[in-house]
């Protein structure tokens, strides 16, 4: 198969499979942007279709071996089953077929200043935060994040700058696709050990990460997992970030005076710079904040525009996410699925001042639930009230002979119910004015939330 970066200079007719996810979106508005003719397939109607034929792009709804035709190439999403038809074609054809990640490691190396955020826990949020910075200070940069901005109500940005800011997945190893100029490493934790096996291979994996960023490595100087990923770099530059004033960069002052919202000061090696106040709880989104800060300030925005765009920061979506407030009830989403997640999570929603806290959590595939089950059980005893959903197995088989009734039976109080129907009448019929109402998951659990509003809504009608 030919190299799809000189593929790139030589065609311009792509067709994506799949264009209508939420990866492949932005991709498919960079390249647009760029010149590309491009056509899409997708089987549901939604959102992102809309933006996408917005553009002009030819949408196909349906997808069917004839969609291929007249393509250059092919891109296909990891969301694509191998019996769907339109990829078996594109895989018997002449044409070049690549997947997502391939193409998106391509468009990373068209940027002179390529800024790829990685690590286990936030990297949505600061991929997110550090593009409304870049906005907000008129960089005019592109982004692919993994979640929606709501600065721009979509999930990319195609800019017309050599910046870029790309939000660089571990999983499956398919960040290792990518071309960082600057890699920013949040955090290390043991997750998707169905595919890694152990937390060593992880560190190895983000090691290997390090390794091909061609300027500039900012991380976590206080994360014990991201030194031993970086101990052997060299002839790159090097800027720590964290609460230990032993960082290139750290947070002092850091104060919540009674709720979940934080401020804080940012010092460069004893000097002080400013003072933030986020727009977002939790304590964790104040080392977020920061890397975000480092990021832009190494990339020439000036420490005034970075406050200016963090403290104007509201959120990524599904990241704890306000839905609205029906019948007094307010109703959040937030796609925590690893304990770590889940913990900070809760713990910043038990000092937002709500009458109860209730947890609706879908725990996401078997293997994680297994391997975390203590851990899983920890943390969700921190709100007042806790509902699972049954596992969603996504790409798994249950081999592990685990179930949600298997929580609830170590969680005190808790309940599961099979059905995202039954949960939504439960915690309807039982929450109460002043209680706050937040699904968890990485899975469809937010469509549990939309039914809750929907009866509260009826309730109110």
């Amino acid at each position: 198969m030919p190299d799809i970066e000189i593929l790139l200079k030589q065609i311009k007719r792509i067709h994506f499979i799949g264009i209508g996810g939420s990866g492949m979106c932005p991709l498919a508005e960079i390249l647009h942007n760029e010149g590309y003719i491009l056509s899409g397939s997708d089987n549901n109607e939604s959102d992102i279709l809309d933006r996408i034929r917005r553009l002009g792009i030819k949408v196909t709804l349906g997808q069917k071996a004839e969609n291929i035709e007249g393509a250059e190439m092919i891109v296909y999403s990891a969301a694509i089953m191998e019996d769907n038809p339109e990829l078996i074609a594109a895989k018997n054809s002449d044409i070049p077929t690549f997947k997502r990640s391939e193409l998106l490691g391509a468009i990373t190396h068209m940027y002179d200043n390529c800024i790829c955020v990685c690590g286990t826990h936030g990297k949505t949020t600061v991929t997110s935060m550090l593009t409304q910075i870049l906005v907000a200070s008129k960089k005019d940069p592109s982004a692919v994040i993994g979640g929606k901005l709501p600065l721009t109500d979509s999930y990319g940005l195609a800019g017309n700058s050599e910046n870029m800011v790309c939000e660089a997945c571990e999983f499956k190893d398919t960040f290792l696709d990518l071309y960082p100029d600057t890699a920013v490493i949040l955090n290390i934790d043991e997750d998707h050990l169905d595919y890694f096996g152990t937390l060593e291979n992880i560190i190895k994996s983000f090691n290997k990460f390090s390794h091909k960023a061609s300027e500039a490595i900012i991380y976590n100087g206080d994360d014990e997992n991201t030194l031993k990923a970086i101990k052997d770099i060299e002839g790159k530059e090097m800027i720590s970030f964290g609460f230990k004033n032993t960082n290139d960069f750290y947070a002092e002052n850091v104060t919540a005076n009674g709720t979940a919202f934080y401020s804080f000061d940012v010092y460069e090696k004893g000097n002080k710079l400013g003072h933030i106040k986020l727009s977002i709880p939790g304590k964790h989104n104040v080392i977020n904040a920061l890397s975000a800060v480092v990021a832009a300030i190494h990339s020439g925005v000036t420490i005034d525009e970075c406050i200016f765009g963090i403290e104007a920061f509201r959120g990524a979506g599904r990241r704890f996410e306000i839905l609205g407030k029906y019948a007094g009830i307010t109703v959040a989403d937030d796609y925590a699925h690893h304990p770590t997640e889940l913990e900070v999570t809760l713990d910043s929603a038990m000092k937002m001042g709500y009458k109860k806290v209730w947890a609706v959590f879908q725990p996401f595939t078997y293997s994680r639930t297994k391997n975390h089950f203590d851990d899983f059980v920890k943390v969700l005893q921190i709100p007042d009230k806790c509902v699972l959903s049954e596992i969603m197995g996504s790409r798994e088989i249950n081999t592990y002979g685990i179930y949600s009734s298997q929580l609830a039976e170590r969680i005190p109080d808790s309940v599961w119910f099979n059905t995202f129907e039954e949960i939504a009448d439960y915690v309807a019929a039982n929450a109460e004015s002043g209680d706050l109402v937040i699904t968890l998951g990485c899975g469809d659990i937010y469509k549990a939330a939309k039914m809750i509003i929907n009866i509260l809504k009826n309730k109110l009608d």
